[in-house]
């Protein structure tokens, strides 16, 4: 009986050896802190949304989500680095439509968007707003084109970075208007806008999840919304097609990454946690105070966001390609 009951023993130690580390974890899975990377400055607009869904994520999950802000090089400092990271699920990424733009905006980009991560889910889709110095000249959408067509590189337009969806916005901008303006970079989202506010730079066009409040607080002047129809949030401000500048129309989307190899037990816990977030009332709520909302479900699934991310890197090719601008 001795016998048989230490070859059991040693059977079951043998399968267990013989056991990948992830099968034999995955039911444990998370069991500690798992980062959630923003490759982008805290306070910004998609560090919002992250620690929206960080918060409730970790709820689900059972374990706590942490925001860790990798900022540089538009987004992609904090990219690579998930993108090198241990694919074991406890380090993601939440990046914005520069996930798409970066193949082709970048010239030495240090991953592969579509070979080094492994797709958990679309997050949210936040419009744009264009905004300026609470005194700039133009009254409304019809007389700020004029006034940059009129103006152009003498108008002094401040984004977060090459790359951040505020450059992007601004290379659509300036395409649709004809004319050039004199863009300077920011290291973030924050500092451009602290800049805005005291009108040391004319115009900025950025994520609602960061000019909301500042346009209802009156501190900027709203121009309009980069969304076919008006916001809920902010119904008194018009669409630029309503403004004279038809077909201009841009919506950050987000998501939520880990790196290539993460096991798919730990991705579909992440992902149960992403989907139960997007229905937490606190979420939606919050969302919407930002002039946004959580995607459809069915758009938040591995299989979908793969396939959106590879048809936005087709889009945004083009575009970029055709503005000239490129970073190292």
């Amino acid at each position: 009986m001795k016998s048989l009951k230490a070859a059991a023993v040693a059977l079951t130690a043998l399968v267990a050896g013989a056991m990948p580390f992830g099968a034999a974890t995955a039911q444990d899975y998370p069991d500690r802190t798992v980062t959630m990377v923003v490759p982008f400055s805290a306070g910004g607009p998609t560090d919002t949304v992250a620690r929206l869904i960080a918060e409730s994520m970790s709820r689900s999950l059972g374990q706590q989500v942490i925001v860790e802000n990798v900022g540089g090089a538009g987004g992609t400092r904090g990219a690579g680095q998930v993108a090198k990271a241990t694919p074991d699920g406890y380090t993601v990424l939440l990046h914005h439509i520069g996930m798409a733009t970066a193949p082709t905006l970048y010239r030495k980009l240090p991953y592969n968007v579509l070979n080094d991560f492994e797709e958990v889910g679309l997050v949210t889709d936040v419009p744009m707003t264009m905004i300026a110095k609470a005194d700039l000249e133009p009254t409304d959408a019809a007389a700020l084109l004029a006034f940059v067509k009129d103006k152009k590189d003498a108008v002094i337009y401040g984004n977060a970075g090459v790359g951040s969806a505020s450059h992007l916005c601004g290379m659509l901008f300036m395409s649709a208007v004809g004319a050039q303006m004199t863009t300077v970079p920011y290291q973030g989202t924050g500092p451009a806008m602290n800049d805005l506010i005291g009108g040391q730079i004319d115009l900025m066009c950025d994520q609602t999840t960061n000019t909301t409040g500042q346009i209802k607080a009156g501190k900027v002047k709203a121009y309009g919304v980069t969304t076919k129809q008006r916001l809920k949030s902010l119904p008194d401000l018009p669409t630029f097609e309503e403004g004279g500048l038809p077909g201009f129309e841009i919506a950050v989307w987000h998501g939520i990454y880990a790196p290539k190899g993460t096991p798919k037990p730990a991705i579909d816990k992440l992902n149960a946690a992403l989907v139960a977030a997007l229905q937490d009332p606190k979420v939606i709520a919050r969302f919407a105070d930002l002039g946004t909302e959580p995607v459809a479900l069915d758009r938040a699934t591995p299989e979908v966001h793969r396939q959106f991310l590879e048809a936005e890197v087709k889009k945004w090719k083009p575009v970029i390609q055709e503005a000239g601008v490129f970073a190292d």
